[in-house]
């Protein structure tokens, strides 16, 4: 049965993963493997329960009950629903709620990053990238392109970050991600040569004289490949240029010196995905006598 709280106390303890707590102190709420985050918006409050994600409370417009957030309430059973006004809600969170609904949940407790990429053959490496956005629009695109995991340096911004996971759409819970290195100074040595060992070729995106194109064969025959994405701005570190395998580039037209990371990861993801699937299926729509079932 739902428990609907009206909010009647600003000041109430309870409120606090939603209105006074930063992205970091939800981090370090309790326990590091015990940390909370926010999910906004039904769907991405959705996307987080079918991965297995827990709830711990929900924030909600009083109209959201009955309706398009009717579903999650359902789900969430015991779970205090916290409801008021729109514009109470606003004063409350300093923002407009994303469809009126925010989710506060427990972290997941990780893989590490040799489980997560055994069977992996293409993987994306986010080198201290810190904008939520940038970080959701590549989970996003990593979903949606074929990427088997997401690997992101001890310096990168926290995919669980709230914009992130909005702007991802849920994706972040879709695809398979962790910290390569428990500290700074494990990126980029030992992190490069732990991808090394475990059989994957790693192409950097980076402007450099010497860089080859994204559609250099060496590259599409790969059968296992990190691409190295780094951060807003800079770019990768140059020690991380020199350690891997490749310096990719993406061709640029009419004076444009380079595209933001989060377009030119979508590129590169396109590019890169793996070939063998679609080759298997090609094959098979060509020999006589085979239909495709739709």
């Amino acid at each position: 049965m739902s428990n609907i709280i009206e909010i009647t106390n600003f000041s109430s303890p309870a409120l606090d993963v939603f209105a006074r707590l930063t992205e970091a102190q939800l981090r370090n709420r309790l326990e590091p493997a015990q940390g909370v985050f926010i999910a906004e918006s039904p769907k991405v409050i959705a996307r987080a329960l079918d991965a297995g994600y827990a709830p711990i409370s929900l924030l909600m417009e009083r109209k959201q009950i009955t309706g398009p957030a009717r579903d999650i309430i359902a789900r969430c059973k015991d779970v205090p629903v916290y409801t008021a006004d729109r514009d109470l809600l606003c004063g409350l969170t300093g923002y407009l709620l994303t469809r009126g609904v925010l989710c506060a949940m427990r972290r997941p407790q990780l893989p590490d990053a040799q489980t997560l990429c055994a069977g992996a053959r293409r993987v994306a490496v986010l080198e201290n990238i810190v904008d939520a956005t940038n970080i959701g629009a590549i989970f996003r695109s990593a979903a949606a392109l074929n990427m088997d995991a997401v690997l992101v340096t001890p310096s990168c911004g926290d995919p669980l970050n709230r914009r992130a996971v909005r702007v991802s759409m849920g994706t972040v819970f879709q695809v398979p991600w962790a910290v390569i290195g428990s500290a700074p100074d494990q990126w980029p040595q030992p992190g490069l040569a732990q991808l090394r060992a475990l059989g994957f070729q790693t192409a950097a995106m980076a402007l450099s004289d010497d860089a080859i194109g994204i559609d250099d064969a060496r590259l599409m025959a790969a059968e296992k490949l990190a691409i190295v994405l780094g951060t807003e701005g800079d770019g990768l570190a140059r020690d991380t240029i020199a350690g891997c395998d490749y310096t990719v580039c993406i061709p640029m037209s009419h004076g444009v010196d380079s595209l933001n990371v989060a377009a030119a990861s979508a590129v590169a993801f396109w590019q890169l995905r793996p070939r063998s699937v679609e080759n298997q299926a090609a094959a098979q729509r060509a020999q006589p006598g085979v239909t495709e079932r739709i």
